[in-house]
């Protein structure tokens, strides 16, 4: 394979599609603008993960392809290759491991383009990295930077980081005193949602009940995120509290649900987007696991504990429990989530850590 072209002037990288990817691609943004410190960097991404880009010091400036706009379809993707033809990059990295990233990239004349060889997007990429099979049984985050490795790039360290929109890091300081009240009290975070279909999710009942015992046990206020479709639940963990709750589920962007993370002193939460967040800022966290892999796409953090019940079907990787009982999530109980949340806070001598 060729080497990269030495100094280019505009680069282009593809972004991840999920928040969580997202997240765990910081690292590697960190290890490209320290190759190319005098690029002007330019992140194309999906308008629900720009936000995790939008106050990086690594990205010069962020593309939006607005794939249920004017994006849409063939003809969009056509008119998306025609605007970055425009802007004439220089070179495009695809951390998105897909074959129409590299076709865009192809379509945009972008000399130089490189990512992964596989899904059959080899014949369009200027330097190709093969995936090696070892790479599946380590955390996600070492696999986009074996991807820079394989181009002869050097590597900046494997954490992942997130850094806050001042605005949004006002807002939710204003949010969280007001919910507060004046009083100090820990604020816990509960993520009852997750994207990736039910068998993520650990149930709502035991989610409610969690919140009444850490709400009466610490006096904390309870903030429950998540998108609109985990509002019923953020209703039920609100009644059952029976104190202070703040429900932002569906009413914030992702910019201050970021910021609001951050001011939590424990964060709750299934295997998701949300839990890459908390990870990436320092956020003590409990995560629940079941369907999925806790090696390859658990908390990045050493603040986090992993609870799960592995059985012989785990982790099945699949959307909907395909033994229909769902037990990898019923198994795990409140009380050994609660005591995981206690010790999360009891070990804390000061705020989390943030940028």
């Amino acid at each position: 394979m060729n080497p990269l072209p030495p100094a280019p002037r505009r680069i282009l990288v593809r972004s991840t599609n999920w928040i969580g990817d997202a997240v765990m691609t910081t690292p590697a943004a960190r290890s490209i603008r320290r190759n190319f410190p005098n690029a002007q960097i330019t992140l194309l991404a999906l308008p629900w993960v720009a936000d995790v880009f939008a106050a990086c010091p690594h990205v010069d400036r962020i593309l939006l392809y607005d794939k249920q706009g004017r994006h849409y379809g063939l003809q969009g993707k056509l008119r998306l290759a025609a605007e970055l033809r425009v802007e004439k990059f220089d070179l495009a990295i695809l951390l998105q491991n897909a074959f129409e990233a590299a076709l865009i990239a192809w379509l945009a004349r972008i000399p130089a383009r490189a990512g992964y060889s596989t899904d059959g997007r080899g014949l369009l990429l200027t330097h190709s990295v093969r995936k090696h099979p070892e790479i599946g049984k380590k955390h996600q985050v070492h696999y986009y930077q074996e991807m820079l490795a394989g181009l002869g790039l050097g590597l900046e360290e494997d954490t992942p980081e997130l850094f806050l929109a001042p605005a949004a890091a006002q807002e939710a300081d204003a949010l969280i005193a007001q919910a507060l009240r004046g009083e100090k009290a820990p604020v816990i975070g509960l993520n009852p949602g997750a994207a990736y279909g039910p068998a993520k999710r650990w149930p709502i009942a035991k989610y409610a009940a969690l919140a009444k015992a850490l709400a009466a046990a610490t006096g904390g206020l309870i903030v429950v995120f998540g998108t609109k479709a985990d509002q019923q639940a953020a209703t039920e963990i609100a009644a059952a509290a029976g104190g202070r709750t703040l429900d932002l589920t569906g009413k914030t962007s992702l910019a201050l649900a970021l910021a609001c993370i951050a001011r939590c002193d424990v964060f709750v939460t299934n295997d998701s987007g949300l839990m890459h967040v908390a990870a990436a800022l320092n956020t003590p966290l409990a995560a629940v696991f079941g369907s999925t892999d806790h090696i390859a796409t658990g908390p990045f953090s050493e603040r986090a504990a992993v609870i799960r019940h592995p059985l012989p079907c785990s982790p099945c990787m699949k959307t909907h429990c395909p033994q229909g009982h769902l037990r990898c999530m019923e198994l795990v109980s409140v009380e050994e989530v609660q005591q995981a949340a206690l010790a999360l806070l009891a070990a804390q001598n000061d705020r989390p850590t943030v940028r």
